[in-house]
Parts: C-alpha cells; structure tokens; sequence
C-alpha cells in the first residue's frame, strides 16, 4: 500500500514538474531567408501552396517539444532597419536568462538605399556586436549565422560569390567576441555546389509558368528558397548547433 501510494505521489510530481518545465527559447532574428511567410503573404501569389519559406520556419521539426521558437525575422530587413524600425526592441524586450538569439543578416545590408546599407568594415560589424552585446546584456545567448549562398553560378559550372566582405566580417565579429557561428554560407555553399547549375534550382523559388495566376510566365529566384530548400538549411543550422556542443543540442531530436 505505502508503495503505491508513494508512486502514485512520484508520478504526480512528475508530472507536475513536466507541465511547470520552462521552455527553451529561440528568439531568430533576420531578414526573408530567414522568416516565417504568412497565409496573408502566401494569399497574394497561390494561397499554402505557394512554395517560398524561410529556413527557420522550417526550424521546429528538428527541436523537441521543449523548445519554443519566436521567428521574428523580416523580410527585406537589415541590420539597421531590423533595429531602426523597432522590430528589435521587440524581441529584446522578451529576452529572458538563458534564452537563446540567433542573428544572421548582409543580404540587405549590401542594399543601396541608405535605410539598409551598411558597411562591412564599420556599420554593419558596429550593428552586429551591439546585438551580440544587447543579448547578453540580458543573460542570454547570442548565436551569429552567415547569411545563404545566393544561386549564381558562372560559365564553368562553379557558384560565385555575392557577399563579399560581409561575410568575413561574421567571422571575424564570432571569432573576436567569442559568439558561436554558424557558418551557413559555408555550409550552404558546399550543398548548392554539389546539387550543380540545373539541380539546385530545387532548393530555390524556381516556379514552372502556369502553376499560379498571379505568375503566369513563372518565377526564377535565385535568393528565396522553397519548402525542400529551406528544410535543407534547416538541417544544416541544427547540424551547426550540434557541432558547437551547445547545451542547446539537447533539445534537437
């Protein structure tokens, strides 16, 4: 009798404990590779099945159910804009201890019009290390991603480059600040490469004429990627965060 009694008070405990559990969570923070895509968004084009996606809306298959991811990136933002019209006071503002924030942008950064542009060497280092600063601020833990390769391959069949010196300059702000990277360009790079010119277009928003009225010559996108593409990405972030052992692995399934 004492024994049931004291495994019927385990199990409630148990349970009780697993209910309570606080959630790990991600705050992401980035421009429309990155994103989540609304119905409303996704309504314009062809309703659901319009493929476009962003690799971290792709993201929570690969979690248990004790992570909770908050997508804040946005579309067409920068690292300046993202800040400048108020989206990063939105999350920093929900930032608790011990939640996470990964940061990944230069896609926009490399935009001309001076609500977006930034440089590599000041501004767009500058912005980085104040994100990096501000989460830790709050006892959290930042996480720096390079941006996505775009697909743009030359004659020879070899994708080039597009980034620049944004990319170095995440690098070398991880490196100097001691942030841990995830070097998806890299990653990415070494995955567009091997799918080649003709089969990568699987991974981007490259859409046949006549699938959606609002496309009726099609789409040929070679920056947004598609459900398989951004599920890929996905992939390889968590693979990223595994190879960093990050206390943050225990949560990827």
């Amino acid at each position: 009798m004492k024994k049931s009694l004291l495994l019927l008070l385990f199990g409630i405990a148990l349970l009780s404990f697993t209910k309570h559990r606080k959630k790990v969570n991600i705050f992401s923070i980035g421009d429309s590779t990155m994103c989540d895509f609304s119905e409303k968004y996704l309504s314009q084009f062809g309703g659901p099945d319009y493929p476009i996606r962003g690799w971290m809306q792709m993201a929570p298959q690969f979690f248990t159910g004790d992570v909770a991811i908050h997508n804040a990136a946005q579309s067409g933002r920068s690292t300046k804009s993202f800040r400048d019209e108020g989206w990063w006071k939105k999350v920093i503002d929900s930032v608790q201890p011990d939640d996470y924030v990964f940061i990944m942008f230069g896609a926009n950064d490399q935009k001309p019009d001076s609500a977006r542009h930034t440089d590599p060497a000041t501004t767009y280092r500058q912005n980085l290390m104040n994100y990096v600063n501000e989460t830790r601020a709050k006892g959290a833990h930042p996480i720096l991603f390079t941006s996505i390769v775009r697909r743009i391959f030359d004659k020879n069949g070899k994708l080039t480059d597009t980034f620049g010196d944004y990319i170095d300059t995440v690098r070398a702000v991880a490196k100097e600040m001691n942030v841990p990277l995830v070097d998806l360009y890299k990653k990415t790079w070494d995955l567009v490469q091997s799918y080649g010119p003709e089969d990568s277009k699987k991974l981007f928003l490259y859409i046949q004429p006549g699938l959606f009225t609002k496309l009726p010559d099609g789409k040929k996108d070679n920056t947004h990627l598609n459900m398989e593409g951004a599920t890929k990405v996905a992939e390889l972030a968590v693979q990223g965060i595994k190879e960093l052992e990050l206390p943050l692995a225990r949560y990827i399934k």
